[in-house]
């Protein structure tokens, strides 16, 4: 049980461990499926042919021309050259919304394909098992927090101290959850999801392929480890890029938020790019939180950086209010499990 205000903000390192790929990955792979001319035309990679299919259903709708799309695609795969992430790509080609609509049906593409040929499972393999294959992973120590301590008859209590900001597309934490939930209580996967769906609280600004079906709201949904689900077109719409998040005042109140009203922040797996920690707190930021910063994959040069980040922007007046740990997310999980449950 989680007994202190916390924020929890998960990136890319946390959806790498279940062997999602990392937004260099899916750079790499939009700017390679999209290269339909690579052999002449005459024979197309599976994820180019899916690709190009999905194109040709864009096509139908006003205003959007083969030509038109095949240009968008084009120049983002020769823009992917002057950069180490997709979302950036997309950003800096905001002046062709074209460019944006094919950035994002890439996006929804490859994460709704890497969900398929993850880790985590649509379904345990036997009653009474976990979805998630064999190894160490931090969605299994996440659950274990939030559960030690909390009878069946609280178990909102699960969520009560716990807010979630994830900049990540895909939908782990809400699909691994309710399994955990089973696992700890007995419960059925009907109630399960009734628990998170109406106790966790979590935010991904930059949204997500969709709702799963279970999940309240109106957005297109998919369920998890569909790789090529019938309605990719309109899980585009559930995409956000920064511009387009910058501009959306609700969601942006439920970041701010989140940050604001909690007492412990964690970052795990995350790259801190300076766009996103501008993005999860403003001037008005001064409450002084304990943070603990997972900082694994960052060279000693960046991780310096990070800690002179940390400090300015969250106003950190003190030494001891920030923890800084070179640790998978796992590790961290595993190894701060009692602070993180105090």
């Amino acid at each position: 049980m989680i007994r202190t205000k916390t924020t929890l903000i998960v990136g890319a390192g946390t959806s790498q461990e279940i062997h999602l790929p990392s937004s260099t990955e899916l750079l790499e792979r939009t700017a390679s499926a999209y290269d339909f001319y690579r052999f002449g035309g005459e024979q197309m990679t599976k994820d180019s042919s899916m690709l190009l299919r999905h194109l040709n259903k864009l096509a139908e709708r006003p205003g959007n021309s083969q030509d038109k799309l095949y240009e968008a695609t084009e120049r983002l795969r020769i823009a992917a050259r002057m950069s180490n992430m997709i979302d950036t790509v997309i950003e800096q080609n905001d002046d062709n919304p074209l460019v944006t609509l094919t950035g994002k049906l890439a996006l929804a593409h490859f994460i709704s394909q890497g969900e398929s040929r993850s880790n985590l499972r649509p379904a345990p393999k036997n009653p009474g098992e976990l979805p998630l294959q064999a190894g160490d992973f931090w969605l299994l120590e996440l659950g274990k927090l939030m559960t030690a301590g909390v009878p069946r008859s609280k178990v909102h209590q699960c969520f009560e101290n716990l807010s979630i900001i994830s900049f990540n597309y895909d939908r782990s934490i809400e699909h691994f959850l309710p399994y955990a939930l089973m696992t700890a209580y007995g419960m059925t996967l009907p109630e399960a999801q009734r628990v998170v769906s109406e106790h966790l609280r979590i935010v991904h600004p930059y949204g997500t392929i969709g709702r799963l079906p279970w999940q309240r709201g109106e957005a297109a949904d998919v369920e998890w480890g569909n790789e090529n689900p019938w309605n990719m077109i309109n899980l585009v719409n559930n995409l956000r890029t920064p511009g387009e998040l910058m501009r959306d005042q609700r969601a942006m109140m439920e970041v701010r938020n989140a940050m604001l009203k909690s007492q412990r922040i964690v970052f795990t797996g995350f790259g801190y790019h300076p766009q996103n920690i501008d993005l999860l707190v403003d001037s008005t930021f001064s409450h002084n939180p304990e943070v603990l910063a997972g900082i694994h994959g960052l060279a000693g040069p960046a991780q310096t950086a990070v800690v002179r980040m940390l400090r300015r922007k969250l106003n950190l007046d003190k030494d001891d209010r920030l923890m800084v740990v070179n640790a998978k997310c796992f590790d961290l999980f595993r190894d701060y499990g009692m602070m993180l449950e105090s």
